[in-house]
């Protein structure tokens, strides 16, 4: 099998990491990934903050929590069924949060694309990532403006998406069962 298909269909989330923070040179790796994803026109829209400061993570976990609580969707307040173990992170040593510009009006599937991107990359260099969906709700309070602030997020891009990275502490090999009959094909 092509290696790069393989490294796609090896890919799992990872919601258990090791404490201790990846290699800058694989972190460099994985950034590249995303800035080389397509986007219109090759507009690159795209700005990435990373996270490796345990209390700004933990900071931003507490008040995801409080968000959940406060009346969330009911798929959301599954989440929160673990209690106080729960860390919307699951404790990566790393986030990285992916912006795009506003401007742009389809920066955000080009910021998903590098998100992609990163992800695969993060797979081919045995890293651990999980694409944290959960951070739309912060993202789309009205608390995102001090938090556009303080992750130094530029003016006029609005953060997407989230990345949890770290050295895995679980193997997932069980492959889940793909849908059938999903392609039509025209000729």
């Amino acid at each position: 099998m092509n290696q790069t298909i393989g490294i796609i269909k090896s890919r799992r989330s990872i919601r258990s990491f090791y404490d201790r923070q990846i290699k800058q040179e694989e972190l460099n790796s994985i950034i590249e990934a995303g800035m080389y994803a397509p986007s219109l026109q090759n507009q690159q829209p795209w700005h990435f903050t990373v996270i490796q400061n345990k209390q700004m993570i933990d900071m931003l976990n507490e008040e995801l929590m409080d968000l959940a609580k406060s009346g969330c969707s009911e798929s959301l307040k599954g989440y929160l069924k673990n209690g106080e173990n729960f860390h919307v992170f699951y404790n990566a040593p790393t986030i990285i949060i992916v912006s795009g510009d506003e401007k742009i009006a389809v920066s955000q599937i080009d910021c998903a694309a590098a998100t992609e991107n990163m992800l695969i990359a993060a797979e081919s260099l045995g890293i651990g990532s999980c694409w944290i969906g959960f951070i739309a709700l912060l993202f789309n309070s009205d608390k995102i403006e001090k938090y556009k602030e303080l992750l130094c997020i530029p003016k006029g891009f609005k953060p997407y998406h989230a990345i949890a990275l770290g050295y895995r502490n679980e193997s997932i090999v069980e492959v889940p069962v793909r849908k059938e009959n999903i392609i039509s094909y025209i000729k």
